[in-house]
């Protein structure tokens, strides 16, 4: 088994979040995409998408897309459930990781895709006017994300679950998204600041306040 991961990127770090509260350890090989290795022939090879992270199998096959990796993990150590335990919490915790996936962390990535200079190169072609429409697509999630976090600790309800893992990266990587963290959103500064306290969640970047 051969995790493919880079540094940094939000989706691999969800892998590497979720493996870690799981307590498990995966031989893994670092992909450079400053350096445009997830574009090579070999790499495509791995993964025709050319996007991280992927998981080769002992027997050759390759799981990609980052919910589904963790997905196949869960079925192979239930324990701890990182996807809940009954239907109701499966399906609660489903829904906020969907939301949180589609109206967060795909924002922000459209953000920054579209605006960083970095980007230029790797999203051909760089739109900033769809950088712009989607700022306030984030502002407007984070403010219905601020209200249901304000009578439970965790996304979706009592637990620590894969939702909190994708809330926990779509809010770092408003960070090199360059943008600012509402002081208002006091629900999400909260739940934020307990989650970079969990062991799993090491080497955090800045608050996207900073």
């Amino acid at each position: 088994m051969l995790l493919y991961t880079t540094a940094r990127a939000p989706n691999p770090r969800r892998v590497e979040i979720f493996l870690r509260e799981k307590g498990l350890s995966v031989p893994s090989k670092h992909v450079d995409i400053g350096k445009l290795e997830h574009r090579t022939e070999s790499y495509a090879k791995v993964n025709p998408v050319q996007q991280m992270p992927s998981l080769e199998l002992d027997d050759g096959s390759v799981l990609t897309e980052s919910i589904a990796i963790c997905r196949y993990f869960e079925e192979l150590h239930p324990e701890p459930a990182l996807f809940g335990t009954s239907a109701r919490e499966r399906a609660e915790v489903e829904m906020w990781q969907r939301r949180l996936e589609m109206g967060l962390l795909l924002t922000v990535a459209s953000v920054f895709r579209h605006s960083h200079p970095f980007m230029a190169r790797v999203e051909v072609p760089q739109v900033p006017e769809w950088a712009a429409a989607n700022r306030p697509k984030v502002e407007s999630f984070l403010h219905l994300f601020n209200e249901a976090l304000a009578e439970r600790p965790f996304v979706a309800g009592k637990a620590f679950s894969v939702a909190d893992i994708t809330g926990i990266v779509a809010v770092e990587f408003m960070w090199p998204a360059r943008i600012t963290l509402d002081p208002g959103l006091t629900h999400v500064h909260r739940w934020f600041a307990d989650m970079g306290k969990r062991p799993s969640v090491i080497e955090n970047p800045p608050p996207p306040s900073a």
